[in-house]
């Protein structure tokens, strides 16, 4: 057994220091306001049931250089205001700055009257609607797409059932062969009674989803963290940006029940998307339809979508310009991290530019 050498005197200088940083944090804390969602003017140009799809303002009220504009396309299982998290931390800022056009889908908070939506609805509906929108603002056959994590599956079905109307195709920590080895989420989903969930539930609980998330990484994510987060509060900035951090992790949308179910069963327990064999509004999505350049972001660290998970694309696309980016970080860092900052944006803004 390895002695432990303990010091009374330096135990207790330790809880004492601990129990001041967590008094000056709780004074800061009880000093905040409301925590806004999204640090970037914006303005809605299209709305639908409930879905908004908004456009971004440039914070220096420059105008964009590339004429085609970029519609970022985020996950259904969280918010989309991750991208745009705070001002120093913020994609959406990244890519203004870099020239881009951005609008996003923000996919709203389904109810009771959203149960019976498919994959088919948002896809060949929202989606589709909200790309035609951006066609008909700008005069453009086609505009560039970035898809986020389930969102960039989205986009991936879109883009090859719509190829047409997608110019430029980028998909971020986007899972596309849902059965590696090291896909712990994608383990654990084969074991679910999909169809015991949806018809006990109808539309699935958010905060169910959110809790399986957290459950990756228990110890990481719902114990150190907290116990760290008494030197992030020490300043009210930090701690501001750490409840912003929380707020969003825990705003969790309910899933539309039969949208739930097809995802669950065709993507995360039957694998269909590499097999080619996903039916959307009765037509089968075939990644060798996109032809459309594709840039493919993906985190060496991400515990939700494994590298093993992305790389695959490339060998299901029918597109001769291919590239990857590899972001050393984890499935939140690659767009609230510094160096995501430093990266990300600029380069996603760089292969855009030269595609126009």
């Amino acid at each position: 057994m390895i002695p432990v050498n303990i010091r009374p005197d330096q135990a207790t200088q330790e809880v004492m220091e601990f129990g001041r940083k967590l008094g000056e944090g709780m004074k800061h804390l009880l000093e905040l306001d409301e925590i806004e969602t999204g640090v970037t003017a914006k303005e809605t140009v299209h709305r639908e049931d409930k879905l908004r799809l908004y456009h971004f303002i440039h914070p220096d009220g420059e105008g964009p250089t590339n004429p085609v504009p970029t519609l970022i396309v985020y996950a259904l299982v969280n918010r989309p205001y991750m991208t745009d998290i705070q001002e120093d931390r913020s994609m959406v800022r990244g890519l203004l700055k870099g020239g881009q056009d951005v609008y996003l889908i923000d996919w709203g908070y389904p109810d009771r009257a959203d149960r019976f939506l498919t994959l088919d609805d948002y896809i060949n509906g929202y989606l589709d609607r909200c790309v035609d929108v951006l066609r008909e603002r700008h005069g453009v056959e086609a505009v560039n797409v970035l898809g986020i994590c389930q969102g960039g599956t989205f986009s991936l079905c879109y883009s090859a059932l719509h190829g047409d109307k997608v110019r430029n195709l980028i998909t971020m920590v986007t899972p596309v062969d849902f059965h590696t080895p090291d896909n712990l989420l994608g383990h654990w989903s084969k074991h679910v009674d999909v169809d015991l969930v949806v018809d006990t539930l109808g539309n699935v609980p958010g905060e169910l989803l959110n809790w399986t998330y957290l459950m990756l990484k228990p110890y990481r994510l719902m114990g150190q963290k907290y116990l760290q987060m008494v030197d992030q509060l020490e300043q009210s900035d930090s701690a501001r940006n750490f409840m912003r951090m929380e707020k969003w992790i825990f705003d969790s949308p309910d899933q539309a029940g039969e949208a739930f179910r097809q995802f669950m069963k065709d993507f995360f327990q039957d694998n269909k998307l590499i097999k080619g064999q996903v039916r959307l509004g009765g037509h089968t999505v075939d990644l060798g339809n996109i032809t459309m350049p594709v840039l493919n972001v993906y985190a060496t660290k991400d515990h939700l979508v494994p590298p093993n998970a992305s790389i695959p694309l490339q060998d299901f696309v029918g597109t001769s310009d291919y590239r990857e980016i590899a972001f050393k970080g984890g499935h939140i860092g690659i767009y609230v991290s510094g160096r995501a900052m430093r990266e990300i944006p600029p380069a996603i803004s760089e292969w855009l530019d030269a595609r126009r």
